[in-house]
């Protein structure tokens, strides 16, 4: 099979304008997920809606495809700049362009999910662990995953799911496996067509989660599992906290 990986960029951002060309390390944002990810796909395009953006990628020797400024999702852009490469791919990886720290294993771990032919759509969970405490667990800003014998996703969540019903809530990570969301997604080229087409529907409404308007239509999505921990990048305080770990990780440069 062959793999494309698309990095949605955008410039406009409410809590951190210019994001991408933040430097981390000597190097931008964008150039740093770019890197992390190159090797493990096929080809690697950056999607974006600002020529800065576009400029940055090509002088460090990337590929970069413009694309739509009314684009809704990352979603909607890997879609057009996957037209627009002109390319016959199999499976199109939609990369977060925040997430720096990226590993080959975990875009090595979606890829895996498509040896199963029935696979129409992938994505990552990381376990939650007892030492996370239960305020990780807690947080709206990191979406559960509840799966079935299959990996697959049954639903996704900012509520912790499932609800422990005879257990104190300290007790819950010890007592069940619950997992957080990694927002790597890989998509089947012929239906990342038909989900782009799909209007968004009452559950992505709700828990502001794109992935349900799929599940709401009956697409399936299969889950491979990381055991990685990345640090996205939505703040200047995030970037602060990169440089942090950067600095004690000296191997990635």
């Amino acid at each position: 099979m062959k793999f494309l990986g698309i990095i949605p960029a955008r410039y406009a951002s409410t809590r951190f304008p210019a994001k991408p060309l933040a430097m981390l390390g000597g190097k931008t944002v964008i150039q740093r997920v770019y890197e992390q990810v190159k090797d493990a796909l096929d080809e690697v395009y950056v999607a974006t809606d600002d020529e800065r953006i576009e400029a940055a990628v090509k002088a460090f020797g990337g590929k970069a495809v413009m694309t739509s400024t009314s684009h809704k999702s990352g979603t909607d852009r890997c879609y057009e700049a996957y037209c627009k490469t002109g390319a016959d791919y199999d499976v199109v990886v939609n990369i977060q362009g925040d997430e720096p720290f990226i590993r080959k294993s975990q875009i090595e771990a979606v890829k895996a999910c498509f040896d199963d032919d029935s696979t129409q759509i992938a994505t990552l969970v990381k376990p939650f662990v007892p030492a996370d405490g239960y305020d990780a667990l807690e947080n709206v800003n990191s979406p559960k995953v509840v799966v079935n014998s299959r990996m697959q996703a049954l639903y996704f969540s900012r509520s912790i799911i499932p609800f422990q019903r005879n257990r104190d809530r300290k007790e819950w990570l010890a007592n069940h496996i619950y997992y957080k969301h990694i927002g790597l997604y890989a998509y089947r080229t012929s239906v990342l067509k038909e989900i782009t087409a799909l209007s968004q529907s009452p559950l992505e409404l709700a828990e502001s989660l794109e992935q349900l308007r799929w599940l709401e239509n009956g697409y399936t999505v299969k889950v491979g599992i990381s055991d990685v921990e990345t640090i996205g990048i939505d703040t200047p305080q995030d970037l602060a906290r990169a440089e942090e770990f950067l600095h004690q990780h000296q191997e990635l440069g």
